[in-house]
Parts: C-alpha cells; sequence; structure tokens
C-alpha cells in the first residue's frame, strides 16, 4: 500500500509537539531569567514568539502541499506467493471445457451440422452409451461449441476435483492442458460415421452448470458498520462463505479530528445463510453468475464533491446484469468526531455511465501462484467472469480469481471511498480486488490550531 495522508498528518504532529516543546523551554528558560533578576528579555520573547508562528504557518502550508499530492488510493500488493483461500479464492466452475458429441445436442438426434452450430443448448440424451456415460453430464446449458479433431485422449480429472480434465491430446502431437503423470483415467474419443456421410463429431463446448460444485453467488445484502456506536468503515475484504463472495467491513469508533481509536477496530461478521436458505432468494440477497449475466463493474465510489462524508457501509447491486458496487456514506462533524444523523441513508454508486468498456480475458492461462509480482489497478468500465483458455488449461478453471486479502490502512483511517478493479501482471488471468481511498484531511488544517 502507498503512504495516505493521515501518516504525514502523524508525522506532522510529532514535528509540531518537538517544536512545541521547545518553544515552551526557551519562554521558561526566559522566565527563569527575569525570575532572577537578569534581563526581562522583552525583544528575544518577541523574536521567538514570532519565529515559532511563522514556523508553525510554514509547516502547516507545506502539509497542505504534501497532502494535495499524495495518493490517497490504497490497495494490497501481490504477495510473494499466492495461496488459495489465504491470499485468493476462485470463481468454481461457472463456464467449462466440455466434451459431447453433436449426436446429443440437439432432440432428433441427429448429425447433420457442425459443431459451430451449436451455440446454446443442453444435452439432450446419451446416445448408445459412448463418452457420455463415461463423464458426469452437463445439466446446464452449452455453449460456444467447435471441433478440435474426430479422435481425442481425454485425461479426466479425479471425481472430488472441481475440473472435469486434465489434459487432452489429439492430432500429431497436439495437445490442450498440461501434461502430469498422476491422472488415472484415460479414455480414447472418436467421431463416427453414419450413413458414410455424416460424421458424428465430438465437440468442444462451454458447459454453464450450477451444482454443488459451482462456486458463483455474490451477496446483495447491504453490510452497515455500528452507525450509533459512531463507527465507520476503515477497511474491505473479499470472503467466501458458504460458496457465497461477500464484501466484508472492517470498522473502528470515529474520534475527533478523523482518527480511529484503534482498540474499537474489528472485521464485521458478514450474513452467515446458505443457497437453498428460505429467507435467502436469488435477485434480492444473492446474485448468481450465468453466461448471460457474469460481469463485474471496475467502479470507484466516492462523494468527490462533499468532504463532509465518510464511509459507513458497502454492498452490491444488480444493475443490467452487471455486478455493481454501491457505497454508503454518512455525513460527519469533523471536529467533534461524530456521526450526523447516522440513521439517514445515503447511498452512492457510479450507475449512469452511458457506455462502459469492456476488459476481455480470452484464452488466458491461470493466474501465476508464485514469484514477487509488482502489479498495480487497472481501470476500465467492467470485465466478465470467463473460462481459462483451452490451450493452456482445457478451459477448466474460472478467472479472474478474487483477492482476498485484507485492504486496511495502519493505523487505521476513515475512509472517502472505495473500489473494485482489475489487476494483473504479463498475460494471465489475474484478480478481482477492492481497494480503499482515505479520507481527505487538507480542507480542515486551517482548523488545526497554532
Amino acid at each position: 500500500m502507498e503512504m495516505n495522508n493521515y501518516m504525514f498528518y502523524s508525522f506532522y504532529k510529532e514535528i509540531t509537539l518537538t517544536e512545541l516543546m521547545a518553544y515552551i523551554l526557551i519562554e521558561y528558560s526566559m522566565m527563569i531569567q527575569k525570575a532572577s533578576g537578569n534581563d526581562n528579555f522583552i525583544i528575544e520573547k518577541n523574536t521567538v514568539r514570532e519565529n515559532y508562528n511563522e514556523i508553525t504557518k510554514n509547516g502547516i502550508n507545506s502539509l497542505k502541499k504534501v497532502l494535495d499530492n499524495t495518493n490517497r488510493h490504497l490497495w494490497r500488493c501481490d504477495p510473494t506467493e499466492n495461496i488459495p483461500n489465504v491470499t485468493y479464492d476462485v470463481v468454481t466452475r461457472l463456464l467449462q471445457g466440455y466434451i459431447e458429441n453433436e449426436v446429443n445436442l440437439n432432440n432428433g438426434a441427429s448429425c447433420f451440422q457442425t459443431c459451430e452450430h451449436y451455440q446454446s443448448t443442453t444435452s439432450k440424451g446419451c446416445f448408445d452409451e459412448e463418452f457420455c456415460t463415461e463423464q458426469p453430464k452437463c445439466s446446464g446449458r452449452i455453449h460456444d461449441c467447435q471441433f478440435v479433431d474426430s479422435v481425442l485422449s481425454v485425461y479426466q480429472s479425479p471425481e472430488n476435483s472441481t475440473r472435469r480434465y486434465e489434459y487432452i491430446e489429439y492430432g500429431e502431437s497436439k495437445s490442450l492442458g498440461t501434461f502430469s503423470n498422476y491422472w488415472s483415467k484415460l479414455n480414447k474419443v472418436e467421431s463416427w460415421n453414419r450413413w458414410i456421410f455424416f460424421e458424428c463429431s465430438y465437440c468442444f463446448c462451454l458447459c454453464d452448470e450450477q451444482s454443488p460444485k459451482s462456486d458463483r453467488y455474490f451477496n446483495l445484502r447491504e453490510t452497515l458498520s455500528d452507525v450509533n456506536a459512531n463507527k465507520v468503515v476503515t477497511g474491505v475484504r473479499f470472503v467466501k462463505r458458504n460458496r457465497i463472495f461477500h464484501l466484508q467491513i472492517q470498522q473502528g469508533e470515529l474520534l475527533p479530528r478523523g482518527l480511529i481509536n484503534e482498540s474499537t477496530v474489528e472485521w464485521k461478521q458478514v450474513d452467515n445463510y446458505e443457497i437453498g436458505d428460505s429467507n435467502a432468494k436469488e435477485g434480492v440477497d444473492y446474485h448468481t453468475l450465468t453466461y448471460q449475466n457474469r460481469a463485474i463493474d471496475l467502479d470507484e465510489v466516492t462523494k468527490p464533491d462533499d468532504t463532509t462524508f465518510v464511509v459507513t457501509g458497502v454492498r452490491f447491486q444488480v444493475l443490467d446484469g452487471h455486478i455493481n458496487l454501491k457505497v454508503h456514506f454518512s455525513k460527519l462533524d469533523f471536529l467533534k468526531g461524530e456521526l450526523v444523523n447516522p440513521e439517514v441513508s445515503n447511498w452512492q454508486t457510479k450507475e449512469h455511465v452511458s457506455k462502459r468498456r469492456q476488459m476481455t480475458l480470452d484464452n488466458l492461462p491461470l493466474p501465476p501462484t508464485s514469484g514477487v509480482f509488482t502489479s498495480s489497478p487497472e481501470w476500465t468500465d467492467y470485465l466478465e467472469f470467463t473460462n481459462t483458455g483451452m490451450l493452456m488449461d482445457v478451459a477448466q478453471s474460472t478467472i479472474p480469481y478474487i483477492d482476498i486479502q485484507d485492504v486496511a490502512s495502519i493505523p487505521p483511517v476513515a475512509l472517502a471511498g472505495i473500489g473494485i478493479y482489475y489487476k494483473h501482471r504479463g498475460l494471465n488471468g489475474g484478480f478481482v480486488a477492492p481497494q480503499i481511498i482515505s479520507y481527505d484531511l487538507s480542507p480542515h488544517l486551517s482548523l488545526i490550531p497554532n
């Protein structure tokens, strides 16, 4: 994370207190000299006071210049090693590579078309107990089919895996995925002819199937800080609970001059509901990613024209099929360190973007899991969760990954906004991650007494 303006303010306070102590010592020494019968030091006193006032004035002006040029955006840098369930989590089995014969993709069990004809269909059956009996059926929609080769050697994944396939060989030394020796199940899949003229081809498609192995849900319930206890949001992070992704908040008690009581800082628990609960409704409590609706907006939400508000809550909404960030703001009394009318609802979003630009993630490999990375936020308007590339990963995984590291400042600070961004290094699937924008102290510096 970058240094935030509260750190500069803390440095300023330390320096100012040191200068104040020096000034008091000088004044005190002159008082002792006067009490001892020496000169009254009137000229010296005036000079010292003028110098101190000038130093204080210059200090505030310098601090203002520094804060004006300080980036208040904070995000987590990449760890030395990316560890599943520690630094990142994943959407699973959203769109996944799936092999199916053309004869099972239409109601007539015919082979009159090509694989490319089947752009959105379902599995209609299992003709003649071919390869379809050797793998779990795709019970959802099947999209974007294409022909690879008439003969495929398919290395299937273990039953407890979220993958279907690990590696596929075809043609002369051609392959999809990365070979390894631990796979135990190999099936040779061959297209076959019907009535000489028509080939019943095996197609490589994408399966969009909701199942217990598919974690594809985003929480839509609001999360507010304990505003009645004068607490504000000080950090955020993604967490996955019961296969549902939540944007969790860190909160702390607001103190005078925008500071935070560090002893009160805590991560507020997310709602512990499950898909299928009677009180959990799709489209109200959670959003389900699908082939048609799998976009997330990459927005930064602030109140740029009003510095009297701080962040007190977050939530996602679904806007035109996109996951869209909303941020709750509450007005504060800066000098008293109190929220003003915290019960008043004030949600902000960037929902009026007229034309969003998409970041495409087609045919990319998985994000790297080791090494030192230096990726920084990359802003477009939105991206779609999608499958990894066929060549590198047999289209078995979902990208981007979700960065689940804490995004919070040390020391904790009040926030002026929150954002969702995409980060990557090189050509890989990358990560979706949150960032925070610290509260701007600059407008209040004139209120700090000399």
